[in-house]
C-alpha cells in the first residue's frame, strides 16, 4: 500500500503542528523545574544559589531563542527560493524500492515552510498487516546524537562547559588521555574505540545478548578502553558510539539530572514534541508505533522483531524514540537558531570532511546532494530501524525518512535517495 498526501500547516507554524493520530503519552519520570534541579545538584548553599541563578539564566535564554525565530521569520533568501520543489513521486519510488529490498515498510515526511508532504509504503506490523503511517513513533538510533549535542552546547552557552576543555576536567580519571576534549567527543575525533563494533559482530546473536540488558555508562566506556585507541585526539574522524556515551555522562554530571530530564526540559517541552521519549531502560515504545525488524546475517533467514529492547548499549548515543513530525520540527528549530546561540550553532556547523558527499560537525552531519544543495541533520541505525533526518541550512525545509529494518545495506543506501527527492526534486 502506498499513500502520498500534502497539507498546509495552520497558524503558529511547524512547531505548533500536531499531526498525531492518537493522543500523546507523557514520558516516564517526574518533571523537575530548573530551580529544583539546581537545589538537587548543589553541594552547598552558595553553590545552590549560583546554580539557581544559572538555571534562571538558561530559562531566559531559551525563551529568547524560541521567541526570536518563528517559522514566519525563517530566512527565505535566494538559496531557499532556488530550491527545487519536492518530488513526491520520486519519493514514493524510493520507498517502493526500499520495501522491495526487504524493509516491511517505509515512510517519509517533508515540511516545506509549513507545507507538509507525506509518503508511505508497506506495513508497520508484519503480523497484523497494519499499514505504516507518518504518525507512527519509532526508534531514531544515532539521530539521538544531535539531541545530546544540543544539550551540551546549551551548557556551553550557560558557561558551565568549555568545548576545548579536557573531558577529565569534568569527569576526573574517566579517560586515559587528558588531551581528549569535549569538542573531540562531539566531532568523533577522540580516538576512543567503538565498543559496539565487537558487540554486534554477529547481528542477531549480538542483539539478543543485549536486548534486555542494562548497562551503566561507565561499563560501556570500560568496554571501549579494553581496546587500543584508533588515533590520537583530534587527529582524524572515526565514528564511535563511545564518544556519545561519554557525552551522556557529561550531561548528567553537569546538570545533576538524568539525560531523560535534560532532553525533556531543554528540547522536548520547549518545542512541544509530543512523540519524543527517552524511556531507557524500559523496552516498549509508548503509543502507536512502527515495529522494527532486524535482518539476519544469513541470507534467507526470517526477520527478527527487534521492537522491544532497552537500547541500553547506546543510551545517549542512540536510545531516543520520536516521530517524523517531531524530527522535522526539531531540525527545523535547530537550524533556524531556536535552540542555540549563533556562536554555538556555528560550532556545530564546523565540519570535517568524511568522504566526497559527507562531512561531520558537532553531532551534526552535512550531506552534499547531486543538485549542489547541502543538507544538515543525522542518520540513525538501531536494530529494526533506519532513519534519515535532514534540513536545509535555513531550516525552512526538512525531511525525515524511515525504514523499519536494519542490517540491510541495500535498504540503507536506497533510503538516502529520499534526500534527492525532497531537496533536489528528483
Amino acid at each position: 500500500m502506498v499513500s502520498a498526501t500534502v497539507g498546509r500547516a495552520g497558524v503558529l507554524g511547524a512547531v505548533a503542528l500536531s499531526l498525531l493520530a492518537v493522543p500523546a503519552r507523557a514520558a516516564t519520570g517526574t518533571p523537575e523545574t530548573p530551580a529544583t534541579a539546581a537545589r538537587q545538584a548543589a553541594t552547598a548553599p552558595t553553590a545552590a544559589r549560583q546554580a539557581a541563578v544559572t538555571a534562571a539564566a538558561r530559562q531566559a535564554a531559551a525563551a529568547a531563542r524560541l521567541a526570536a525565530a518563528t517559522p514566519a521569520a525563517a530566512p527565505r533568501g535566494p538559496a531557499a527560493a532556488a530550491l527545487p520543489a519536492p518530488n513526491t513521486a520520486g519519493l514514493a519510488a524510493v520507498l517502493r524500492s526500499v520495501v522491495a529490498q526487504g524493509a516491511p515498510g517505509a515512510l517519509a515526511r517533508i515540511d516545506d515552510h509549513g507545507r507538509t508532504h507525506r509518503v508511505t509504503r508497506g506495513v508497520a506490523d508484519r503480523v497484523t498487516g497494519r499499514a505504516i503511517s507518518t504518525g507512527d513513533r519509532f526508534r531514531i538510533g544515532s539521530v539521538t546524537k544531535t539531541f545530546t549535542t544540543v544539550v551540551l552546547l546549551q551548557l556551553v552557552d550557560e558557561h558551565r562547559l568549555a568545548l576545548d576543555a579536557p573531558v577529565n576536567r569534568y569527569l576526573p580519571g574517566l579517560l586515559p588521555d587528558d588531551r581528549i576534549t569535549v569538542r573531540h567527543l562531539l566531532s568523533h575525533r577522540s580516538g576512543l574505540y567503538d565498543y559496539s563494533d565487537d558487540m554486534f559482530a554477529a547481528s542477531v546473536s549480538g542483539f539478543e545478548a543485549v536486548r534486555k540488558k542494562v548497562f551503566t555508562y561507565r561499563q560501556l566506556v570500560a568496554l571501549s578502553l579494553k581496546k587500543p585507541r584508533t588515533n590520537a585526539p583530534g587527529a582524524a574522524y572515526a565514528y564511535s558510539n563511545t564518544n556519545f556515551v561519554v557525552a551522556g555522562l557529561l550531561v548528567e554530571k553537569l546538570t545533576g539530572q538524568p539525560v531523560r530530564t535534560a532532553y525533556r526540559n531543554r528540547i522536548v517541552k520547549p518545542l512541544k514534541l509530543t512523540d519524543t521519549f527517552y524511556v531507557h531502560p524500559d523496552t516498549a515504545i509508548p503509543g502507536r508505533h512502527t515495529r522494527g525488524y532486524l535482518t539476519p546475517d544469513r541470507a534467507g533467514a526470517p526477520l527478527v522483531d527487534a521492537t522491544a529492547q532497552t537500547v541500553s548499549w547506546a543510551q545517549s548515543a542512540g536510545a531516543v524514540i520520536s516521530s517524523a513530525r517531531d524530527l522535522d520540527v526539531f531540525y527545523g528549530a535547530l537550524l533556524r537558531g531556536r535552540l542555540l546561540s549563533p556562536a554555538r550553532l556555528a560550532d556545530m556547523e564546523r565540519f570535517t570532511k568524511v568522504n566526497s558527499t559527507t562531512a561531520y560537525g558537532l553531532g551534526l552531519r552535512r550531506r552534499d546532494l547531486s543538485c549542489g544543495v547541502s543538507v544538515y541533520g543525522h542518520t540513525g541505525a538501531v536494530q529494526g530501524y533506519y532513519t534519515y533526518a535532514f534540513g536545509t541550512k535555513d531550516g525552512g525545509r526538512t525531511l525525515t525518512a524511515m525504514a523499519n529494518t536494519s542490517n540491510n545495506a541495500k535498504v540503507l543506501n536506497t533510503l538516502a535517495g529520499a534526500l534527492e527527492s525532497a531537496f533536489c526534486g528528483k
